[in-house]
């Protein structure tokens, strides 16, 4: 039996107890190894019962007297027991397992561990945890140790999980695939030695040891196929290759309405430098909202334009590829670029557009499965890229040959991360704003001031002829809204335009007809709604200068990244704008979170943030596809993922002497 081998092949493992490990991400043996112990018991004090003081938490050996199901004057079912040791009698006292009695009839010898307290004025043991001894000699697994406690399912406990592992440490061959000279010299333990220092530990300093064994194990793997994936890439060569002439390109970037920023200026030249190469761009733009990355694309497709080549631009929603399509349309329509936009519910339109020749085309995935001809694409961006899964992603690139390729992103990626699941690509970082963008007064409002709240926003949107955006949370976890959250929104909907009774309120949410949504995109943006009440499946691509308002209901539903998303949506026109978080949260982690809100109007620093209360899958809102989750390792733990990093490198430069690793570790799958 191997690592690979699922945990089915371990004894007492049926298909139902497979698909129970299923729910917690453990399909093989090397999964299992990797479901590390979320915390511990320290069962370590082994003593004798003349010894016992009252709140110690101690393991005693001891010998069943008797036990008895009886009931207390509340009802409650409780089981209570007496034992003795050589050195006294104790009572020992559990509740609600009248089971028990079948196991622990008299005469039998048991380990217990649990806290010392009191019943009926008279010291005992409370729901101690037991093991059946076999003799006094016995060595205890699940008491009279450090007993590791795991994440649990229905039907799988820790006592069952903690024995499934022991079969697995006992009947799995596990050999170490790193070179001793290696672990020396970053002091890591043998492979298997971590595995038992985890799961079986004599102290907490074990724990600590083969835990960071395990995380760079982990690393390793990521780095390794981030580091494997940028070798592959760098090994095609463009079909159709761009010859940039900066003097041409000149007049386009003249043409715009404002001045480009320092870091949009660098990142254009590095982009233009990857498109003069034979080797295709594999580069990650990252910047804040509003920062300007859809303008630096431009730049890439035009280049690309001059060159007689078409440029792809693929979005997540059908709202932010119709705003790129409007914005594109705008900046190119001076030099005569046809652009086109493909969504499931367009055709493919645009005047004097063209299936072939050096056009634009904009669109969501429907690009993927388009019959229009692509055999000319020399560019292609890809935006809000996490939302798209591995194979959308690699489906678009084959379809359209070895084109350069630019993704893009507003959720500002931690350093961390864009260092393990990003390593392959070069990063570009858009960092200052540009001229114009105001800071947005941001604040927390609690249930006992939304009335005021309320009141406020009328008069704002009376007085300074303003509008708002309302935005409600999904009610289930899922990458697209379900009936229940159409549901949601369409009440709130009805209470908000009981309440603004004076305003006029729109409903958008993902479940409308295209014509539908863009009918009421227009009314907003000319001004006919006043508020729109919206699900956060909206939350990019709308731009609304005179929108000056950002309310979010049950705002500590939200990570921070995607809130400080749906306070990009306002803050783009001339007038002062606001972004009111309402919350019943008035103490805790998700009330320190909306007042960072207040404090921080910077998107990298709350990511930071939201990384470290509550992991990467929040910062991107979803847990999104192909996104890899840490069950060891910490995203937090900079030099741990510097040395993986590292290591790969070194690793990558000399495969030759590493044949097991690559071989173990499935690079490039």
């Amino acid at each position: 039996m191997n690592l690979e081998d699922g945990v089915s092949n371990l004894p007492k493992i049926g298909p139902f107890f497979a698909r129970m490990f299923e729910k917690l991400g453990v399909r093989t043996i090397e999964n299992l190894f990797y479901h590390v112990p979320s915390r511990y018991l320290d069962y370590s004090l082994v003593t004798t019962i003349n010894k016992l003081r009252a709140n110690e938490v101690v393991t005693i050996h001891a010998k069943i007297i008797s036990i008895a199901n009886i009931f207390s004057k509340k009802g409650i079912r409780m089981q209570i027991g007496s034992v003795e040791d050589a050195t006294g009698k104790i009572m020992v006292v559990w509740f609600n397992q009248p089971f028990l009695i079948k196991t622990l009839y008299p005469g039998r010898l048991v380990s217990l561990s649990g806290k010392v307290g009191f019943f009926n004025r008279k010291l005992c043991i409370n729901s101690p945890d037991y093991e059946i001894l076999d003799s006094e000699e016995k060595e205890t697994f699940h008491t009279g140790r450090f007993v590791p406690i795991y994440s649990e399912t229905a039907g799988l406990s820790s006592k069952w999980i903690r024995t499934k592992i022991r079969d697995a440490f006992n009947f799995v061959s596990i050999d170490d695939y790193l070179p001793n000279d290696l672990l020396t010299k970053f002091g890591f333990v043998d492979f298997k030695e971590a595995i038992r220092e985890v799961h079986f530990p004599k102290d907490l300093k074990e724990v600590e040891e083969g835990r960071g064994r395990l995380a760079f194990n982990e690393l390793l793997n990521l780095q390794l196929k981030s580091e494997f994936r940028k070798l592959n890439w760098n090994k095609n060569k463009v079909k159709n290759k761009i010859s940039v002439n900066s003097s041409a390109i000149q007049p386009f970037i003249a043409s715009l309405p404002f001045d480009m920023t320092e870091s949009q200026n660098k990142t254009i030249d590095e982009i233009l430098k990857d498109l003069n190469r034979d080797i295709p761009m594999n580069r990650l733009l990252e910047g804040d909202v509003g920062s300007g990355k859809t303008v630096v694309a431009a730049v890439g497709a035009f280049a690309s334009f001059l060159n007689g080549y078409q440029s792809l631009i693929m979005a997540p929603t059908q709202i932010l590829a119709n705003q790129h399509y409007q914005t594109l349309k705008k900046l190119f329509s001076p030099f005569g670029i046809g652009i086109s936009l493909i969504t499931s519910d367009t055709r493919l339109h645009s005047p004097g557009a063209k299936a072939t020749g050096g056009q634009v085309f904009v669109g969501t995935h429907s690009l993927i499965h388009s019959k229009v001809n692509f055999d000319k694409v020399a560019f292609v961006v890809i935006d809000e890229q996490h939302r798209f899964g591995v194979e959308q992603r690699t489906h678009l690139v084959k379809k359209t040959g070895t084109p350069h390729v630019l993704t893009m992103t507003a959720t500002p990626i931690p350093r961390t991360i864009a260092l393990t699941s990003y390593g392959d690509l070069d990063l570009s970082i858009l960092k200052e704003m540009p001229k114009g963008r105001q800071k947005i007064n941001t604040w927390v409002v609690p249930e006992t001031k939304r009335e005021r709240a309320c009141e406020w926003i009328e008069s704002r949107i009376l007085n300074f002829d303003t509008q708002a955006f309302w935005v409600c949370p999904l009610i289930e976890e899922s990458k697209s809204e379900t009936m229940k959250d159409i549901k949601n929104v369409t009440s709130e909907y009805k209470l908000l335009a009981s309440r603004f009774n004076k305003q006029r309120v729109g409903l958008l949410h993902g479940r409308l007809k295209v014509k539908q949504k863009d009918e009421i995109l227009e009314n907003f943006r000319s001004g006919k709604i006043d508020i729109l009440v919206s699900t956060p499946v909206v939350e990019v691509g709308i731009d609304i200068p005179n929108a000056t308002i950002m309310v979010v209901e049950a705002a500590e539903r939200f990570g921070l990244a995607q809130l400080h998303q749906l306070r990009g949506r306002v803050g783009r026109g001339a007038k002062q704008s606001y972004c009111l978080l309402f919350s019943n949260f008035h103490s805790g982690t998700a009330y320190r979170r909306l007042k960072a809100m207040e404090k921080s109007q910077s998107g990298f620093e709350l990511a930071e943030l939201d990384l470290k209360i509550r992991g990467p899958g929040e910062i991107f809102g979803t847990a999104q596809s192909g996104f890899p989750e840490l069950k060891v390792a910490s995203w937090s733990d900079i030099e741990l993922i510097k040395t993986a990093k590292d290591v790969a490198r070194d690793i990558i430069k000399n495969l030759n002497k590493y044949p097991r690793l690559v071989s173990r570790l499935k690079i490039g799958n």
